[in-house]
């Protein structure tokens, strides 16, 4: 039907609210769009995807089968300060590579224990076209 998004938003369990906001306004200059003493929903700049931080202290980084989420870089130049983002957000890095020669990759920790992906990925066939700037 080619209306669909995958990955329209995303809620994770935390156990300090402020914390988790801190942590992904730090190391992704999200910005919080709505929040209410359990919940938080914070997009990205140029992003319309959001991430709906929910405080429940018992559920707070439990996987419950999904292994990772990511953040998708718009230059493979960003992975070094992305690394140091998530160092100074209180974060942790736990592997950075190339998954191939000009797809550099970090995989992190967030303050609950998330696994979050930073990455680049080269354009592929199937990339939805930019729009130019005129």
């Amino acid at each position: 039907m080619g209306v669909w998004r995958l990955g329209s938003h995303l809620a994770l369990a935390v156990h300090d609210l402020q914390r988790s906001i801190e942590f992904y306004r730090g190391v992704f200059g999200s910005t919080v769009v709505y929040r209410d003493a359990a919940c938080a929903q914070l997009q990205t700049p140029g992003a319309r995807d959001v991430l709906v931080l929910e405080k429940h202290r018992a559920g707070a980084g439990k996987a419950g089968g999904v292994q990772h989420f990511g953040y998708r870089l718009r230059s493979p130049r960003g992975i070094a300060g992305a690394a140091r983002a998530v160092n100074a957000a209180g974060g942790t890095v736990i592997s950075q590579g190339d998954f191939v020669p000009g797809e550099p990759y970090l995989f992190a920790r967030d303050p609950d224990g998330y696994t979050v992906e930073i990455w680049f990925e080269l354009p592929t066939p199937v990339d939805p076209q930019r729009k130019r700037r005129t």
